[in-house]
């Protein structure tokens, strides 16, 4: 589904990696290995050579938000640019199932930016990139602020995503949720993928 051939970007590559339809791929790494950097380039966020297609639609064949739409990426801190938590929503009715699971109020909507903990942004975040349905999720340490039992919804979520037919490159430094989560997974070592165990 997802295929990366020769990827190169700063401090990172180069990278050939496949994510196979209904597979989540578990990603870790010492903290400045790249890890957040490899999401990023894979997004078309930052500069980056080499190739990245979607369901054999190369990237550069396309707008670069229609493929941001189709691979959704979440940093490690969401970015808000409105004051109220709905401007940032398609169409925050359509999403409060996801907040309901997430454990939050489902009028978070209307809530301000400003009074949102860590845990709250992140998980409003998941919710916002879940709302546009991509194909492929970059999930950047999308449970780092989460309890436990938010953190087992996250990675059902993830779950059930992959198991309608989508795929994730999921980051994080919890080795029990790599092997949680991931169908396969890797270590970044000096910007290269290195292929662990995973579960």
């Amino acid at each position: 589904m997802l295929e990366i051939r020769g990827l190169t970007s700063l401090h990172v590559g180069p990278v050939d990696l496949d994510v196979a339809a209904g597979t989540c791929v578990a990603l870790r790494g010492r903290s400045g290995s790249g890890k957040s950097l490899l999401l990023r380039a894979i997004a078309d966020l930052d500069p980056a050579g080499g190739s990245v297609a979607l369901e054999g639609n190369d990237r550069g064949s396309m707008p670069a938000p229609d493929w941001r739409r189709q691979v959704g990426y979440l940093p490690a801190e969401p970015g808000w640019w409105a004051d109220g938590v709905a401007a940032h929503f398609g169409d925050w009715s359509a999403c409060r199932e996801f907040a309901e699971r997430l454990g939050l109020d489902p009028e978070a909507g209307d809530w301000s930016v400003a009074r949102l903990s860590t845990g709250e942004r992140q998980r409003l975040g998941l919710i916002r990139l879940l709302e546009n349905k991509p194909r492929c999720l970059l999930l950047d340490e999308p449970t780092a602020a989460l309890d436990d039992a938010a953190t087992e919804t996250v990675e059902r979520l993830v779950s059930e995503h992959c198991a309608a037919g989508g795929c994730c490159l999921f980051v994080t430094h919890d080795s029990s949720q790599f092997a949680r989560v991931g169908a396969r997974g890797f270590r970044l070592e000096d910007g290269l993928l290195v292929e662990e165990a995973a579960s």
